[in-house]
């Protein structure tokens, strides 16, 4: 297949690279916990297999007079121990280098991913594939199955990565060092925004018969296994195709950087005047940290207790725990009049069938005012799940990320210096931050091929944050909620914790060092790694403690 050498940025990858920053770098992590030691050698011929896979990876960042591109380059990555802090700048203006790194550290494999490069379902692919060709070179005795049986039966809060690994080029359990086996797919081409919203819609072309045969045959399961239709009125667990099953899945909440301003604020129109009914949002503040690392702590549990008490509320997962975030920040503020809200990012893939790497993804925002009552965690998590699911349709979203293309394509806008552009996306970015407490991710649950599964434990996922924000992701049965912020302050997690463990959760925690005192600790216990505690490595195998 030729590849093309250079491609212009998407819209959201052009919001991530107005809005990075010292404390927030636009980075974000996805990490394999093994059964065993990581063998670096093996990692890196793993990492070579999959690099060939995946041609949008090859790209560096080239900034134009107008935009930013994509171009293809000659680097090749290398697998490096991890001695940085998690999600640590990866893009460096005045150096050609890849958007992306691979490290180990003990047991854990971790995948790094500047969010201009790919969204978390695309770096998710990456990072199955890769564990998929390390796993084959580790154990060569065993060959991966097809996974497809487990899919349908297994108890989960997302339909996750199985269809991740299906996504990749290669389906579960066909061999990765045949080559001819398929083309790769995951090229600098795949720009999903401009092949669904750019063009007027014509329900007659094959992308649009193509999503409603997608659609249809969603339907169709949703009935075989039980689960009521998609949409404002869906049930609280509608399957998605590459997320979770309440239908969010990609990184991208740390800002709200695709989120179009006319979705935030609720208007009403008196004669000509426009008055923004929008109620003042508390935003969470704090210490910041001494050299802008991010503050991580990771809480592992088991995902069936808590998938229990969301559906005993009736609601998705997603929204069960952005509730019980939002409690945990009314206590940890000790305030009783708040009005809280968070960015939730949106799989696009689930609506509009792509199989690109590339960013695909929309955020909607939810809000719960707690001067208007009822308070109580059930009442709030089904607040939330009525503004999440008459947001995250098909034809909402679609309509708000025409009005974003359209901006983008203003002729006026196009002749825009890029420099100018980056001062007026940016305004936007802190415009749309005002309204913002926190953000919330979940990818759902991963599934990986037999027996690559037998040798993977928990997966994380962490992303850089402006404020507090959580990611989720779920595999083998361990739900892992990563906690990350700007700020050294962990009160909200801490009553977060205890909010699950007094509804019966058995949690474990792992904290990463920020502060000087607790990095020299670091220093003089694990020779300076300053990860989370339980290990002493930047990720931790095991928990600090237990809270129950």
């Amino acid at each position: 297949m030729m590849r093309q050498h250079w491609v212009r940025l998407d819209n959201a990858s052009n919001m991530f690279l107005a809005a990075r920053s010292d404390v927030d770098p636009k980075v974000f992590r996805l990490g394999a916990e093994m059964d065993h030691e990581v063998d670096p050698a093996l990692l890196h011929e793993a990492l070579e297999k999959t690099y060939e896979k995946y041609p949008l990876y090859h790209a560096v960042l080239r900034r134009g007079v107008f935009w930013y591109y994509l171009q293809d380059s000659d680097l090749r990555p290398e697998v490096t121990a991890e001695l940085t802090a998690p999600c640590a700048p990866i893009y460096q203006a005045d150096r050609r280098t890849l958007l992306f790194r691979v490290m180990h550290h003990r047991r854990r494999i971790s995948l790094e991913v500047f969010h201009a490069l790919s969204d978390g379902t695309g770096a998710l692919w990456f990072l199955t594939d890769l564990v998929t060709a390390y796993v084959r070179l580790r154990f060569p005795t065993g060959r991966p199955t097809d996974p497809g049986a487990d899919d349908a039966t297994e108890a989960a809060g997302g339909s996750g990565a199985a269809e991740a690994s299906a996504g990749t080029g290669a389906m579960p359990g066909e061999d990765l060092d045949d080559p001819a086996a398929h083309e790769p797919v995951h090229d600098l081409t795949g720009d999903s925004f401009a092949h669904y919203f750019r063009r007027r819609r014509r329900p007659g072309s094959d992308a649009w018969q193509a999503r409603a045969a997608f659609t249809q045959e969603a339907e169709a399961e949703d009935r075989v296994l039980g689960v009521g239709p998609r949409g404002a009125d869906a049930d609280p667990g509608p399957r998605d195709v590459t997320g979770s099953r309440d239908g969010t899945g990609d990184v991208a909440g740390a800002d709200g950087s695709t989120e179009d301003s006319a979705d935030a604020p609720r208007r009403v129109s008196v004669g000509r005047r426009r008055l923004s009914l929008r109620r003042r949002v508390y935003r969470v503040r704090g210490t910041r940290t001494p050299d802008h690392r991010t503050r991580v702590v990771e809480l592992t549990m088991p995902a069936a207790a808590v998938i229990a008490l969301a559906r005993a509320e009736g609601v998705a997962l997603t929204m069960y725990l952005t509730a019980v975030f939002f409690e945990a920040v009314r206590r940890a503020a000790e305030h009783d009049a708040l009005t809280l809200a968070a960015t939730v990012p949106v799989n696009l893939r689930q609506f509009f069938p792509s199989t690109s790497a590339r960013n695909f993804f929309a955020t909607t925002r939810v809000e719960h005012a707690y001067r208007s009552g009822p308070n109580d965690l059930g009442a709030v998590a089904r607040t939330l799940e009525r503004d999440f699911r008459a947001k995250a349709t098909a034809e909402a979203l679609e309509g708000k990320l025409r009005r974003f293309l359209r901006f983008e394509r203003h002729p006026a806008l196009r002749i825009m210096p890029r420099p100018v552009k980056d001062v007026l996306l940016s305004g936007i970015n802190r415009a749309s931050n005002r309204g913002l407490s926190v953000a919330v991710s979940n990818l759902g649950r991963v599934v990986l091929p037999e027996p690559v599964s037998d040798h993977v434990g928990r997966l994380a996922f962490e992303v850089s944050a402006v404020r507090p924000q959580f990611c989720a992701i779920s595999h083998a049965g361990r739900l892992t909620v990563t906690f990350t912020s700007p700020f050294v302050e962990t009160d909200h997690v801490r009553e977060f914790a205890r909010i699950l463990t007094g509804a019966g959760v058995e949690i474990s925690v792992a904290a990463g060092r920020v502060t000087g005192q607790e990095l020299a600790e670091a220093f003089e216990d694990h020779e300076g790694d300053g990860g989370l505690e339980g290990d002493g490595g930047p990720e931790g195998d095991e928990p600090q403690e237990d809270a129950s």
